[in-house]
């Protein structure tokens, strides 16, 4: 098995497509074999209940209740927690508990690394944990960034999306600097791009212009689609629930992209 790759799935926006990318992407990768925890790291547990389980409010072991474990110097319960979604992935859950952590996770020693200490004892089961990151810059993402070996960037193609992102690119230096120096960005993925408006065009052209010479954006752009929307209610990625649509082609390519890029990250550092 390859080393694990932990990939957070992150932007400060809501409303970018981050947790349809993180679903679609998990599921795209283990279509080609990979073995894929999904981590569910937002309050509102829109991820767990993309994937089928709407109950997560009622649920009594999740994320958190691994945390609070790793927190107290207990073993976390990764086999009444982890989830196993019909497609092929597993996922850890969430729900409004986590949102105790965002002002708990202040006073804790070694704050900044409770995720990546949760996660250290299963993660290497996996070859890719994706990390769905909450809509904020706060404690919880702080922790998705040091657990993870790259960050990944869904920006809806639209204006005020992309312009928001230097402040998410800013936190990202600040973590490689001073908490995760392992930390890369694995790329840009344009979302919810509706490719009949200029607006679109613009702002996709404008993402390459100022931020493809820095690092990765991804070629394959995620378009609007309704199709998109229903397959998060029906529990279903893209691909199970509309295989033949413009989205489920959209995110297979980005799969293999990301897949690509893994390969040609394993190989730089064999050459090494």
């Amino acid at each position: 098995m390859q080393k694990c790759k932990v990939i957070a799935i992150a932007n400060q926006k809501g409303g970018v497509g981050k947790t349809t990318t993180t679903l679609n992407l998990a599921i795209g990768l283990a279509k080609n074999g990979f073995h894929v925890l999904t981590v569910d790291f937002d309050p509102q547990g829109d991820l767990t209940s993309s994937l089928g389980w709407k109950n997560s409010d009622e649920m009594d072991h999740t994320i958190a209740s691994m945390m609070d474990s790793t927190i107290k110097d207990n073993d976390a319960n990764f086999v009444g927690t982890v989830l196993h979604h019909p497609e092929g992935i597993d996922v850890i859950p969430s729900n409004i508990d986590l949102s105790d952590f965002e002002t708990r996770l202040v006073n804790e020693f070694d704050r900044e690394n409770i995720l990546k200490n949760c996660l250290a004892p299963i993660k290497e089961s996996y070859d890719y944990v994706l990390i769905d990151c909450p809509p904020s810059l706060a404690m919880l993402t702080i922790n998705a960034l040091s657990a993870a070996d790259e960050v990944l960037i869904p920006v809806q193609a639209q204006y005020l999306p992309a312009k928001g992102m230097t402040k998410l690119l800013r936190t990202v230096s600040k973590v490689q600097r001073k908490i995760n120096n392992n930390l890369k960005i694995a790329g840009v993925a344009i979302t919810l791009a509706d490719m009949k408006t200029n607006l679109a065009k613009d702002t996709i052209e404008m993402i390459h212009e100022n931020f493809g010479q820095h690092f990765k954006v991804f070629n394959s752009v995620i378009p609007v689609a309704v199709k998109a929307s229903e397959a998060t209610v029906s529990g279903k990625s893209v691909y199970s629930y509309a295989r033949d649509s413009k989205v489920a082609v959209a995110y297979d390519e980005l799969t293999k992209e990301v897949i690509h890029a893994s390969k040609e990250k394993r190989r730089s550092d064999l050459i090494r």
